[in-house]
């Protein structure tokens, strides 16, 4: 038994995608304009999945 195989390792990352999009919420509702910008820049880098998270939130207006 050599290590973290590559399951745990997707686990952790999944762990810390979800608390990164947790504290993005939490900071989305009291953001104003230009935070949100930097809200969604950051959300983009974080997880594939960013554009539904972004409609979701509601961080842009389309």
């Amino acid at each position: 038994m050599g290590g973290i195989n590559e399951r745990h390792k997707e686990i952790k990352r999944r762990r810390h995608r979800k608390k990164k999009v947790g504290q993005i919420k939490r900071r989305a509702a009291k953001a104003t304009a230009s935070e949100k910008e930097v809200l969604v820049r950051k959300l983009r880098g974080l997880t594939p999945g960013a554009e539904e998270l972004i409609q979701s939130m509601s961080l842009i207006e389309r």
